[in-house]
């Protein structure tokens, strides 16, 4: 199927209250500006580098998100357009994304990533640790940033029944912590699980492979 027909097709998957961020990873310029002329604002990014390639070429429309692990000493280079960082995994990492937000004279929009998956490879905080970050948040630390939600991978098996229990974590703890402070995000899905995570209260899900096709790495 052709990018367009694949595009549509996730479209006509998602509830009307659910986000699409088209993760453009590994793709060039040229594919992506094939899925923003169809409407599509929110692309995807894992590394910094790929994105600065990326970002002066295409419109200034497009929201970035970047949804990769993000090294404090990256932060800098992004700071100025960035509209959402997805993958917050440590206190350190927000303390560096306040302190450039400022030198920006802006606010940066953020999620925390939860390690929810049961796979030592991914990144993340715990949710006593996400519990804590949000706490100092709400008392006035980070002035320069808003977390607008929770992001959170699940494991790459396919048993259904441990993914939903991954994805339930995530939801719990979103619904939780908006009653200290109404959440906006719960960014959970991706290509091969996204029906599920909406299914467990996901409003934004992350979809590439299944725009774009296999990745070329």
């Amino acid at each position: 199927m052709s990018i367009e027909n694949n595009y549509q097709y996730i479209l006509s998957q998602l509830p009307q209250n659910v986000k699409l961020v088209a993760v453009s990873k590994t793709n060039p310029a040229k594919k992506i500006k094939e899925v923003y002329d169809l409407g599509q604002r929110a692309f995807g990014e894992n590394k910094v580098q790929e994105l600065l390639e990326k970002q002066p070429v295409l419109p200034n429309d497009v929201e970035w998100h970047l949804i990769g692990h993000l090294q404090t000493n990256k932060v800098k280079y992004i700071a100025g357009f960035i509209a959402m960082i997805e993958s917050i995994d440590s206190e350190k990492l927000l303390r560096e994304i306040d302190k450039e937000a400022l030198k920006n004279d802006r606010k940066i929009n953020v999620l925390l990533q939860v390690k929810i998956a049961k796979e030592d490879t991914k990144f993340g905080l715990t949710t006593d640790e996400a519990t804590d970050i949000f706490n100092k948040y709400l008392n006035g630390n980070y002035p320069n940033i808003e977390i607008k939600g929770l992001m959170g991978m699940a494991s790459f098996v396919d048993d259904e029944t441990q993914i939903r229990e991954e994805f339930n974590v995530l939801k719990q703890l979103f619904d939780k912590l908006s009653e200290l402070k109404p959440l906006e995000t719960l960014s959970m899905g991706m290509s091969g699980d996204f029906p599920l995570a909406i299914e467990c209260g996901s409003n934004s899900v992350r979809v590439g492979s299944a725009i774009f096709g296999e990745r070329n790495y």
